[in-house]
């Protein structure tokens, strides 16, 4: 089916809810997406030319389509998500996420063991978690298993092997740690009671246990049956210790899932809590990875249709940090503005953040030409460019109230600095602490030079200062015929502001982006290299007004002596018979009086 055909597709389309999927000439799924409205989103795809070039190269490759209609967008992007799972197209959206989180099990066996684990396996048994570390999941587990007796052994517990007598009592049930289901000591009834409980504590709802067992434990109380209610007792205090341990928020929050997300140029991290009566039961960080122009909506939805699939999430509320724009049923989107759900989605953002920085640590360490790119790609949406600004170049003025002026231009290649490229230059035109013109001058000669040399110039160059040394700049490169041509942006030292040429109001960039931090450490450097350069340039000036401006003393002498005694200072304080011996004795004369004099 060519493209056309493709297009005549579409026209076809109901205005409905639904799954599409993009195939190429082979018949191989490239694409799957979901939609609102059928006709308008896939329309959408041959409607407009993509600023991102996958998008413009997943067009070009559609040979046919497919959809499947579906009553609502929810249950769209379950299928959505149930697709890329099975199809793993290669433009959608790659789910990543650390398999290594600990679970508890209930096994899908009679007298169910109940352990803890890695890797949930499609076993038909139950699975609880993830929990947020083995620490976490094993207090739990002892905790079950405190409470109520239940056997770890492997065996097979039928009616049958158990009426044959196959297995006796092990050392678990003499210690009082099991209560022998194995040779009919335990009621299959009264064990799987005990499991129907302990689900309730893995999932995090100790307080309606709680409110069922303190009856029960005032009912034998009252019909003596003491050994009974002191057992109640016991449990309700290890239950009552934990609940206190685990209570992180207000307890008046209910059942809640919070969703807390950030992003990078490739991808977005959630990070996902569940919380029961105000303690945190589960938590995870994945990570979506971005194919074409995904937003962050679009991964926020993905996410909730995951998360709340995988863990079999009922919850009535979702708090989120801004609206996912799908309706879920039986859900309600909670953006919160201050309170304890507030401090909640900033501990789950705060997490996949520290998650994104932890993956981009060793991102950095296995692959750094991976994370140098990512980097840059940063750069590239931040600061708005058209293309990666691997070629980098930041200039800086230096002169002491108008003295010995000198401008830097330093050079980053990928992010990183590229010494051997660093240049000063020794302003001639301007007189007076001139620093517009200082910068005019050196941003012009540099590129001239570029320009004559056939070098390539940089994909951004960075000016230290505002609008002023910014705008002098632009002059310079409108003299060259590269308006338009070099991205240029000024970085104001104060609040870190980013001015744009010809835009009076500054970009704020996040304090914590990659693109600030590389701005920041291209300005340090621009700033070190102008202040060395421009130091040993007025040492010079200095010391030549010290010896040159004595009559009869001509720089090789100057040289020696400076060489040998290392400062005016050290000539001065020398004794008369070294210096004779170093530019003999009528010279020694001449600079001894001329230094006395001064």
């Amino acid at each position: 089916m060519s493209e056309l055909d493709v297009r005549e597709k579409v026209k076809l389309l109901p205005h409905t809810p639904g799954v599409y999927q993009f195939l190429d000439h082979e018949g191989t799924i490239l694409y799957v997406g979901k939609a609102k409205d059928l006709r308008h989103r896939v329309s959408s795809y041959f409607a407009k030319t993509h600023t991102d070039g996958k998008t413009n190269i997943l067009v070009r490759k559609i040979a046919d389509l497919r959809v499947i209609h579906v009553p609502t967008e929810f249950e769209a992007l379950l299928l959505e998500n149930s697709l890329i799972k099975q199809h793993q197209p290669r433009y959608n959206i790659l789910l990543r996420d650390d398999k290594s989180f600990p679970f508890i099990r209930i096994r899908n066996e009679r007298f169910p063991r109940v352990e803890g684990m890695r890797n949930p396996e499609k076993d038909g048994s139950e699975y609880y978690g993830p929990y947020a570390g083995v620490r976490t999941m094993k207090t739990v587990l002892q905790l079950v298993h405190k409470l109520y007796k239940l056997r770890s052994c492997n065996y097979d517990l039928s009616p049958k092997n158990i009426e044959q007598q196959k297995f006796k009592r092990c050392l678990e049930y003499h210690i009082g740690n099991c209560k022998g289901p194995c040779e009919g000591l335990q009621d299959e009834s009264e064990y799987n009671a005990n499991i129907t409980q302990v689900r309730e504590i893995v999932k995090g709802r100790v307080a309606g246990l709680l409110k069922v067992m303190k009856p029960l434990m005032h009912e034998h109380a009252e019909r003596l049956e003491f050994e009974a209610a002191e057992d109640y007792r016991a449990r309700i205090e290890r239950l009552e210790n934990y609940r206190a341990k685990s209570i992180v928020v207000n307890p008046d929050i209910g059942d809640v899932d919070i969703y807390g997300l950030v992003s990078d140029p490739t991808s977005t991290y959630v990070n996902y809590m569940r919380v029961i009566d105000g303690a945190i039961v589960n938590g995870i960080t994945i990570e979506l990875k971005r194919r074409l122009e995904e937003s962050d909506v679009e991964m926020l939805q993905l996410a909730i249709a995951e998360l709340r699939e995988r863990y079999h999430s009922t919850a009535p509320e979702a708090i989120v940090p801004f609206d996912p724009e799908i309706e879920v049923p039986g859900l309600a989107f909670i953006v919160p503005k201050i309170g304890d759900k507030k401090k909640l989605l900033e501990l789950c953002v705060r997490n996949a953040r520290y998650y994104m920085a932890d993956k981009q640590k060793q991102e950095s360490l296995v692959d750094p030409e991976a994370s140098n790119t990512r980097v840059l790609e940063q750069m590239k949406e931040d600061l708005r460019l058209s293309e990666l600004p691997r070629h980098i170049e930041c200039f800086d003025n230096s002169n002491t109230q108008g003295t010995d002026p000198v401008s830097a231009c330093v050079v980053f290649k990928d992010a990183k600095p590229s010494k051997k490229d660093y240049r000063h230059f020794n302003i001639r035109t301007v007189e007076g602490p001139d620093d517009f013109a200082s910068m005019e001058e050196a941003v012009e000669r540099r590129y001239a030079r570029l320009i004559t040399e056939g070098e390539p110039l940089p994909q951004l160059v960075v000016i230290d200062g505002g609008k002023g040394q910014l705008g002098a700049a632009m002059n310079a490169l409108e003299r060259l015929g590269l308006h338009g041509k070099l991205a240029v942006i000024g970085i104001a030292k104060k609040l870190e502001e980013i001015y744009f040429p010809g835009d009076p109001f500054p970009l704020h960039i996040d304090k914590r982006s990659s693109s600030l931090r590389v701005i920041q450490h291209m300005r340090n450097e621009a700033h070190r290299f102008g202040i060395t350069h421009h130091r040993g340039k007025r040492s010079k000036r200095i010391v030549r007004t010290g010896l040159e401006e004595i009559p009869g003393i001509g720089p090789g002498t100057a040289q020696k002596l400076l060489k040998k005694f290392g400062s005016i200072k050290g000539i001065r304080e020398a004794m008369p018979e070294d210096v004779i011996a170093e530019v003999g004795a009528k010279k020694a004369e001449v600079v001894l009086r001329g230094l006395a004099s001064t």
